[in-house]
């Protein structure tokens, strides 16, 4: 006969064997976390559990679907941290982990679901190590992603088990690994199926208390890469000291550097990200649940139609992939081919599912009507007569209750739905290149589009596995607004002198992904000229693009696409290109005044301070509605140096008052906008959580 008793987020059962069965069951959530009462429950129970002497074991196991513990409470580290009880909520659980170890009866952790950060050093804490082989279970610590380090010992236990560098693979890179791979890394003792789980966890027990057996140690320390986040290193560094240290010691270790990092903007700012990214997945209040859309049409093959072709049918979506030059056509169906067969090489989906997917896709050069499908996005050149042309076609082409999108990056929405007889049903669609690897999409809302286009729009965001940040209809909407005075103006400084590679150098150190010379020279010099004339019209010098891109243009210096740009291109090698500074300028028109640049500290915050002012812009003229809606969307569309938060983020941090005075200094393209100056003014920021920079 068994005996029960429980906790709020932990159920004890002894069975009939003696043995001690631990669930972790939090309720009313689907997933199971530690936060301060899951950590004060587990160490109630095993307070139970030493009590009784005649246990076999102890297993821990989840009840949740496809989550075993996901990790400590993010919420609760963040608002720790910001209060400075960071130090007692780790001593905590470090104390909770260390009493689960030492327990005198054999313990075993078996693992289906997620199984990350806290919920994975629970399992180091016990004896033994068993995962089921369902897809939903993926093991790791991903602490360092988040500017933090695994604390409840998981930089301690993980290399005196499996070694150094192991250890570092794992913790340094911070991947959830599935449940095989677990295993062929030392993550896991064992994978069986679901089914199998308890009762090889129950098998495992009758080998008893493991005995330690420590790793030997690695040749060489391991390394962590250079990065603004400076996580991995600290990380590194208790690993490299891990196996000559005592438990306790590394603990220490672990606990005053995640207490440390805690007090930093940066990671506060990376775990806000996390928040944020949960946001954007999910739906709002006020969106009803759509019907999923199963049939789809791309109009136009290039690189964005066939992107979107190939993702759309990845998604389970049948597509119709529509051009009517059948040359084009043929090399988008090329292009969907290898980004196909790169995802098979990456491990991103089998070659089975591979094969599902470019079944699902339908080429066609014919105009005729498309009555069988839910939403059709246009994705041809971006010329505004072009796709005006094809709206007004599409228009009696397709069932009235279709959608049609537009994959436009900065030309009107509503000026292409006063090419229809329903504008309601016209919406802005704008994925970002290359379509298989960019989460962000951005919704943008025209002046007739219908409420209920909208809604429908960001169900097909989220059912495709998109992140949508909504704007309204503006020239360059939100991403390209932003971005493209940062980029005009990088182009500028080369125009006056500066070498590009120190205009980059300085951005990355700052922690963008790449710099901006090397942006212009991916996206295309060409298309960085339309875009501009395109923002120009609308928002006059500070988008004005300088005179060296027009000749660059003429010399067909493009950048990669071919050969030539800012750089050279041979193969995967960029090289300086000793022609640009030949176009360079430095006596002549400076375009605005502030131009003269020291140190590469201050060249990024000249280049970031304009991506501030346009992001303000954005936020006063409601083309977004939250400095969060700017904030992720830059860091999702351009790469926004995620530790920073944001340019609105960084303004709080850095001081808008501060940044206001510079801008005013400077005039010209560099004067602070209206909100900027209220903020400056009134002593208030964008967000009321921000610690201002010492």
């Amino acid at each position: 006969m068994s005996s029960s008793t429980g906790a709020p987020t932990i159920r004890r059962e002894i069975d009939a064997e003696g043995i001690c069965i631990l669930t972790f069951d939090r309720p009313d959530s689907g997933a199971n976390i530690f936060d301060a009462a899951t950590l004060g429950d587990l160490s109630e129970q095993i307070d139970s559990i030493e009590k009784e002497s005649s246990l076999r074991g102890v297993i821990l196991v989840s009840a949740k679907k496809s989550i075993f513990v996901a990790g400590a409470d993010l919420q609760t580290l963040l608002r720790k941290a910001e209060t400075g009880g960071m130090r007692e909520f780790i001593a905590e659980g470090q104390k909770v982990m260390n009493r689960l170890a030492s327990l005198k009866a054999p313990t075993v952790a078996a693992i289906h679901g997620a199984c990350a950060g806290g919920g994975y050093e629970v399992a180091l804490a016990c004896d033994y190590r068993i995962a089921s082989d369902a897809p939903a279970t993926r093991i790791g610590l991903p602490e360092t992603t988040l500017g933090l380090v695994p604390a409840w010992g998981g930089a301690t236990r993980l290399p005196r088990m499996i070694g150094p560098q192991k250890a570092a693979d794992v913790i340094l890179k911070g991947k959830l690994h599935s449940a095989r791979e677990a295993l062929d890394l030392g993550l896991v003792d064992e994978v069986v199926s679901q089914d199998q789980l308890l009762g090889a966890a129950r098998n495992k027990l009758k080998q008893g208390k493991r005995a330690e057996k420590i790793a030997p140690a690695s040749p060489a320390p391991v390394e962590a890469p250079r990065s603004q986040n400076s996580a991995p290193t600290r990380a590194a560094e208790i690993i490299n000291r891990s196996l000559t240290s005592s438990v306790d010691e590394s603990l220490a270790r672990e606990l005053d550097a995640i207490v440390e990092l805690g007090e930093t903007e940066s990671t506060r700012n990376l775990i806000r990200n996390f928040f944020l990214a949960d946001k954007y997945k999910k739906s709002s209040t006020k969106e009803a649940p759509g019907e999923k859309v199963v049939h789809a049409a791309v109009i136009g093959a290039g690189v964005m139609g066939s992107g979107i072709a190939q993702w759309l049918s990845s998604r389970g979506i049948s597509v119709i992939l529509r051009d009517v030059n059948t040359e084009l056509l043929s090399r988008g169906l090329a292009n969907i081919e290898k980004t196909y067969g790169e995802a098979v090489k990456r491990g991103l989906m089998s070659d089975e599912k591979a094969k599902e997917g470019r079944s699902r896709i339908v080429a066609s050069s014919n105009p005729g009507p498309m009555r069988e499908v839910q939403i059709v996005i246009e994705a041809a050149s971006e010329k505004v007569e072009v796709k005006r042309a094809i709206f007004r076609d599409l228009d009696s082409k397709i069932d009235d209750t279709d959608i049609l999108a537009t994959n436009t990056s900065a030309l009107s929405i509503s000026d292409l739905a006063a090419q229809t007889a329903h504008p309601g049903r016209v919406i802005g669609l704008h994925f970002f290149n290359p379509v298989s690897r960019m989460k962000l999409i951005e919704v943008v809302i025209g002046q007739q589009t219908a409420d209920e286009t909208k809604e429908r729009a960001l169900f097909f965001a989220r059912q495709i596995g998109k992140l949508p940040v909504v704007v309204r209809d503006s020239p360059g909407f939100l991403v390209n607004r932003v971005l493209f005075p940062y980029l005009l103006d990088a182009a500028e400084l080369v125009e006056q002198g500066v070498d590009p590679k120190k205009i980059d150098d300085a951005l990355v150190e700052w922690g963008m992904p790449m710099g901006p010379i090397r942006l212009i020279d991916e996206i295309g010099v060409d298309i960085t000229i339309d875009i501009a004339a395109t923002l120009e019209k609308a928002f006059g010098a500070r988008a004005h693009p300088p005179s060296i891109l027009t000749k660059m243009r003429e010399a067909n210096m493009l950048g990669r696409k071919t050969g030539s740009g800012f750089y050279k291109y041979e193969g995967k090698q960029q090289l300086p290109n000793e022609a640009v500074a030949g176009m360079a300028d430095p006596g002549g028109e400076k375009g605005g005044a502030g131009s003269a640049i020291p140190a590469a500290t201050d060249l990024a915050l000249r280049l970031v301070y304009l991506m501030v002012n346009e992001a303000a812009r954005c936020l006063e003229e409601k083309v977004v509605a939250s400095p969060e809606d700017a904030d992720y969307g830059m860091i999702l569309g351009t790469g926004f140096a995620p530790l920073r938060g944001g340019p609105l983020r960084f303004a709080d941090h850095f001081g808008i008052a501060e940044m206001v005075r510079a801008g005013e200094r400077h005039g010209g393209k560099f004067e602070p906008c209206d909100l900027l100056r209220q903020h400056a003014e009134k002593g208030t920021r964008f967000y009321e959580d921000t610690a201002r920079s010492s």
